[in-house]
């Protein structure tokens, strides 16, 4: 047994998935109690598997000597320094459909709650107020814009058709949709979409990618929806369309800064706070925790890896 490479687990995955990783050909310590002890345990590991809370930099790949593989039990990697990993060519693995469907729904619920104006009301009777009147309005006939046409937006938008949304998307690297979903330029996007829901990946070129200057293009009273990465719009910028109403209402999932501190957004009152947990559900974790132990035991048995991320080019 002192011979098997050591598979060291960071953070909680579903508890099958560690009894599964236990079958294979490694030796498995579960560190995800005592996060203090994680470099200790790093010393001698072949693999380490995180979810978010770990962060996997520069600095603690540096206590790992001997790490070949680093495995995320989720879709993002932004918490891993890929390009430290990519000198040390150690590869990187995540869990990309884990999160699929439950993101999905999260994204349709908060359509949905924007559309309709359902969280004033819900608060209001909370209250002991009785505020009926009509004002909401139907998905039925909206377009929503998507941000970015991946898995996820893909799937939205097959849970948004038979409401009778239309859907269109920009994404550079998605030239045709396959579906009913019509590719358009971002201001075309801006121009046309009721709902703006961002699904894009983070990266140094689309930082702040909803900023000022978007806002004011898109439909006046349009919604914006944020599910992917909190950096991707600029918070300053929408506080301000939503005091002018230029930007109707919003909800976000994710935030520049976690947990967030900005309170001229989270108390504003047309805008959607929740705390990350698009893929907070029982079965997006279960299939996290399999996915990603999946990947780390074809990785120990020498086998294809199905989940591998590109990891930046180093330099000669």
């Amino acid at each position: 047994m002192a011979n098997l490479p050591l598979v060291v687990v960071a953070d909680p995955i579903d508890a099958d998935a560690v009894i599964q990783l236990r079958t294979g050909p490694c030796t498995v310590i579960d560190a995800s109690a005592d996060p203090a002890q994680l470099p200790q345990h790093l010393a001698t590991a072949w693999a380490l598997v995180v979810r978010s809370r770990t962060k996997v930099t520069r600095e603690l790949l540096g206590t790992a000597p001997r790490l070949h593989l680093v495995a995320r039990a989720g879709v993002g990697v932004d918490n891993v320094d890929l390009a430290a990993a990519a000198e040390r060519h150690i590869t990187v693995v995540n869990a990309p459909a884990a999160a699929t469907a439950s993101v999905a729904e999260l994204s349709v619920a908060l359509y949905l709650l924007l559309v309709r104006g359902l969280l004033p009301k819900i608060l209001a009777t909370r209250a002991g107020k009785w505020e009926r009147g009509t004002g909401g309005h139907e998905l039925a006939g909206r377009t929503v814009g998507f941000i970015g046409y991946g898995r996820i937006a893909r799937e939205v938008a097959r849970r948004v058709g038979p409401f009778g949304a239309t859907t269109v998307a920009f994404d550079p690297f998605v030239s045709a949709s396959g579906d009913a979903t019509r590719m358009v330029s971002l201001p075309e996007l801006l121009r046309s979409a009721d709902i703006v829901s961002v699904h894009a990946a983070l990266t140094p070129e689309n930082r702040h990618l909803l900023d000022a200057r978007a806002f004011a293009q898109m439909k006046p009273g349009a919604l914006v929806v944020n599910v992917a990465r909190g950096a991707l719009v600029d918070e300053a910028a929408l506080v301000t369309a939503l005091n002018s109403g230029q930007v109707g209402g919003a909800a976000l999932d994710v935030f520049e800064e976690e947990p967030p501190t900005n309170r001229a957004l989270l108390e504003h009152p047309h805008a959607i706070v929740t705390p990350h947990l698009g893929a907070s559900t029982a079965e997006a974790q279960r299939r996290a925790g399999r996915d990603i132990v999946d990947e780390v035991l074809r990785a120990l048995r020498g086998e294809p890896l199905r989940g591998a991320v590109a990891l930046p080019e180093v330099p000669a």
